[in-house]
């Protein structure tokens, strides 16, 4: 019988969270605990997160101790924080017992440094090695998303000695698709692929066939420049080394989707200020001053466009026209600028723009914005001298929208790359920015023409 399609997988899913709902909403915790033992670790995180606090409080009170560890590495950082706050150290290395270094890595990261010693020292000393050699390295590296549980063979064995030897463990890890090998002093010399090792003369030595195109990666390595070489080699695993080249552990590509989702939600969540860990049931008093900052922010930012308009207020008081045009010009330059400030954000994010072409990408955008003005703008005068019946501030619009958007086209271009140098999140800061400069410059420059045409 053939499996099911993923999206008929995910129908049943979702019915299966919706009776379970329902058996909340009618206050009977035998039903609710039975249905929960019917659930995936994943979809169990999908329906905590999916859950305001108090009934997440309950849910996770009715779920089998048993695959609480299960779920743990399934959640978003601010639920998984809201759980842990729950637990006690005893119920921590429980949960714990049995997950891949790096989760457990990942877990003990987001507790208090006291909280995080006893649950070390409560673990045994295998583990406790594991974890710790994780915890060395930062968890944005990858040393930090690495699990240390590899199998490594030498290069003079015969691959009949090999498969003597894999059938010895009872499991092989996840996701195990190389043995990594390595000589006496535990350097990372190559790969030697599964189906080679299936599929080649037993008497054959691993040097004879394993593969040495594959390049470790340092554990220092940036988890973003992970996710991008298992992007571009369509990796399912990939060494980790140190300075010395020995081999510390193994990225797999589960850990890799995490970092590539992750990335997209700071990406998402960082265009209106937000934190990409922010629980979407939080209570208000956790909401409400996460934003009331970048609110503040934006602001200022709109007090400045004000203060601009406030300077040539006689000229509005002259011409009401100019007040029920002006918000044209400021929004067209908005939009043209953020077209530019997203393709560079996400040029960025790929590594694809560097010095060597940023030229070249600002020549384009400034092409592209110098054509979009001249179009937009004659349509934009010719739809202002119908309305209004007046030639000047046709000519005035025309030329402000050309000022403005060609503006916001080199600003959208250059204020990613300015503010990735001061080390600010272009993601973060660089809307903002734009907006500031696209509503200054539209409003200054057409209420600048306007004092000077009516003056």
């Amino acid at each position: 019988m053939s499996n099911p399609p993923p999206g008929e997988i995910e129908f049943r899913a979702q019915n299966q969270l919706s009776e379970l709902f329902a058996a909340l909403d009618s206050g009977t915790g035998r039903d609710v605990r039975r249905m929960l033992s019917t659930l995936s670790p994943q979809n169990i995180a999908q329906l905590l997160e999916s859950s305001p606090p108090r009934i997440r409080n309950v849910l996770w009170t009715l779920l089998d101790p048993e695959i609480e560890g299960d779920v743990l590495p399934e959640l978003s950082y601010e639920v998984k924080s809201q759980i842990l706050a729950t637990m006690d150290t005893e119920e921590m290395v429980a949960a714990m017992e049995g997950l891949d270094a790096d989760d457990v890595a990942d877990i003990l990261q987001q507790l208090p440094e006291r909280v995080m010693g006893e649950v070390l020292s409560s673990m045994s000393e295998a583990d406790r090695l594991r974890v710790e050699r994780v915890l060395a390295f930062d968890e944005e590296t990858a040393g930090g998303l690495m699990d240390t549980d590899t199998i490594s063979v030498r290069p003079n064995l015969t691959l009949d000695v090999v498969l003597r030897y894999l059938r010895r463990h009872e499991q092989l890890p996840p996701s195990t698709d190389n043995l990594f090998v390595v000589n006496r002093k535990d350097q990372y010399i190559g790969l030697l692929p599964l189906s080679r090792l299936l599929t080649t003369d037993p008497s054959v030595t691993v040097r004879e066939v394993m593969n040495t195109d594959v390049e470790p990666i340092p554990a220092d390595f940036p988890d973003d420049e992970v996710a991008r070489l298992f992007e571009k080699y369509d990796w399912i695993t990939a060494p980790v080394v140190d300075e010395n080249n020995r081999l510390l552990g193994r990225i797999t590509i589960d850990d890799v989707v995490d970092v590539i989702r992750e990335d997209a939600d700071h990406s998402l969540m960082s265009l209106a200020g937000l934190d990409e860990e922010e629980d979407t049931f939080a209570p208000v008093r956790r909401t409400a001053p996460r934003r009331a900052v970048w609110l503040g922010i934006n602001l200022l930012t709109a007090l400045l466009a004000s203060w601009v308009i406030n300077l040539f207020q006689g000229t509005i008081d002259k011409v009401v026209a100019l007040a029920v045009l002006m918000p044209i010009v400021a929004s067209m330059g908005g939009v043209a600028g953020s077209q530019t400030l997203t393709v560079v954000i996400r040029g960025m994010a790929l590594g694809q723009i560097g010095r060597s072409n940023l030229s070249w990408l600002l020549t384009r955008e400034l092409g592209s914005a110098v054509l979009n003005a001249m179009l937009w703008s004659v349509a934009m005068a010719v739809i202002a001298a119908y309305w209004f019946d007046d030639t000047i501030i046709a000519v005035i619009i025309m030329a402000a929208m050309v000022i403005n958007l060609v503006t916001a086209a080199i600003a959208g271009a250059i204020l990613p790359v300015a503010l990735r140098a001061v080390n600010i999140d272009p993601a973060l800061a660089g809307g903002v920015a734009l907006t500031t400069v696209t509503d200054v410059v539209g409003f200054m420059s057409f209420l600048g023409l306007a004092t000077w045409f009516y003056a």
